[in-house]
């Protein structure tokens, strides 16, 4: 009954969007999003948040809201909920805000959001080890969740995207890059494919008036395609802008570009299994070789940061407490002699028992800074006698589940919930740790970090875990991005955000 209800609601909002004269088409604001950040390479297509990344696409396009959400210093504050409270160590009560509804029509309540998060837990890779849920009680509107062992982040972790509250009657409507869900935010989407979504306004929108009636979000994979659409007029907004790019839109008055600092950092890991990065020099000396400065001034345009680690300068656990190898050409040859690379033909590159020195280097298109850092990289390693061979491809997962590299470079927020636990928990000892990293202590670290309630001491853990990786060059950081979003001087309220989850929200309006 719910899917019918949907159903004739987005009938007749597509209707009403697909008029071209009278009253309602002349009142009506239409808006087309270009983006590089939505597609199934990223694993983000489709707006199912139970389903790998695709609940970022779920709160950016705001057809999704979570319990809680950050502020701009990356607080934790309510939003679907309006307070919360530990009972004790592995209990938590949740009071949740009374007249959501979602858009099909449900009203959201204590049962409604625990049926969500059940199969969250029962289907996403990440959210069981990251909850730690064991049941769940619901109640009007108090939920209380029951966790396995104390789970200190769960606020912050019901901030993450995957953490989107969705009717489960209505359920998972279509497959990957096209599942839609009936969620509680100011945007229903009536057509989802892997390259675009088409959204209206939910008129029924418990946080008031959506301004905004029809918008596009269009996907694209090549940025001078994307920099062409907006200078053309064929979108009015967009998210994923080229560096180099960006003089054409600064200081223009047809233009408005918002800026933020992230913690989304582009790092690369080492395959450990792979017999060339079994030798600690070379990786070492690899780091070394690469010039992060100049990478950040002359091919990021300073719109990033050079990286110690994980961590941005803005954390009190980033770059400034830990220490790491900086740029050291000669440094580097020094370390590649000692394991017996040296350029015995004089071609340039150094060699070892009639082999030349070459890494396969692995990353993927659709974030348009890596495939420059690589470029970079093969530049500037090339100085030092090391040839690294590209493979740039939209099937990087596959190529780095498979072990096949030497260095997988790739980008994450790293502290996307305000707090340090995900990334190691994700990347360094969980199902992103692609160089098949280990570290007994480290593991160790990560679990107490895990079980840690007091915020001072899971800052000392999370210094202590980066410089555990950085001493063991398993993990190389190159940039933190300073994130922006250009639109036409005429849109307002969408403005860039630390956490880079919320763009398309309530506030958008098109004068």
């Amino acid at each position: 009954m719910k899917k019918k209800l949907i159903a004739a609601i987005l009938t007749g909002a597509m209707l009403v969007a697909g008029m071209s004269t009278g009253v309602w088409a002349e009142s009506e604001k239409s808006f087309v999003y270009g983006t590089t950040g939505y597609s199934e390479e990223m694993g983000d297509a489709g707006l199912n948040p139970h389903d790998n990344y695709s609940g970022w696409s779920a709160l950016r396009y705001g057809v999704g809201e979570t319990l809680f959400k950050y502020n701009d210093n990356m607080e934790v504050e309510p939003w679907l909920a309006t307070d919360y409270e530990f009972v004790d160590d592995t209990t938590v009560k949740i009071t949740l805000r009374d007249g959501v509804k979602f858009s099909s029509g449900r009203t959201m309540d204590a049962e409604a959001v625990k049926e969500c998060l059940e199969d969250l837990i029962a289907v996403h890779d990440r959210a069981p080890y990251d909850l730690k849920i064991d049941h769940i009680d619901a109640d009007g509107l108090t939920l209380t969740i029951y966790t396995t062992e104390p789970c200190p982040a769960i606020i912050n972790y019901l901030g993450d995207p995957y953490g989107a509250i969705i009717d489960m009657d209505y359920g998972i409507q279509g497959e990957g890059g096209s599942a839609n869900v009936a969620g509680t935010g100011p945007y229903v989407a009536t057509n989802v494919t892997p390259t675009q979504i088409d959204l209206v306004k939910n008129e029924d929108y418990w946080g008031g008036d959506v301004k905004v009636d029809n918008i596009k979000v269009k996907s694209f994979a090549d940025g001078s395609a994307l920099t062409a659409a907006l200078q053309t007029g064929d979108i009015q907004g967009t998210y994923g802008l080229q560096y180099d790019n960006y003089p054409l839109f600064e200081n223009n008055p047809d233009y408005t570009i918002n800026s933020c600092a992230t913690s989304r950092c582009f790092f690369g890991q080492f395959n450990m299994e792979s017999e060339l990065m079994q030798d600690q020099n070379l990786r070492k000396a690899v780091e070394m070789g690469i010039d992060k400065e100049g990478f950040c001034s002359v091919i990021m345009q300073g719109r990033g940061v050079p990286a110690k680690a994980a961590f941005p300068s803005s954390f009190s656990y980033g770059n400034d407490a830990v220490e790491t190898v900086s740029y050291d050409p000669d440094g580097a040859k020094k370390l590649l002699e000692e394991s017996g690379w040296t350029d015995t033909d004089g071609d340039g590159y150094v060699d070892k028992d009639g082999e030349k020195l070459s890494i396969n280097w692995l990353t993927y298109p659709t974030r348009l800074e890596q495939p420059k850092l690589a470029e970079y990289a093969q530049a500037t390693l090339k100085e030092i006698g090391i040839d690294v061979q590209v493979n740039n491809t939209s099937d990087h997962r596959t190529f780095a589940e498979n072990g096949d590299f030497d260095v997988y470079v790739s980008s994450t927020t790293t502290a996307p919930t305000g707090d340090p636990e995900y990334f190691f928990t994700s990347t360094v000892v969980g199902s992103k740790n692609y160089g098949k990293y280990q570290n007994e202590e480290v593991t160790k670290l990560t679990e107490k970090l895990h079980q840690t309630f007091d915020k001072d001491e899971r800052g000392k853990l999370a210094v202590e875990l980066q410089q555990d990786i950085l001493d063991d060059d398993a993990f190389f950081f190159v940039s933190h991005l300073n994130m922006g979003i250009v639109t036409k001087s005429n849109v307002k309220g969408m403005a860039a955000h630390p956490c880079d989850y919320y763009e398309i929200t309530a506030d958008l309006d098109v004068e």
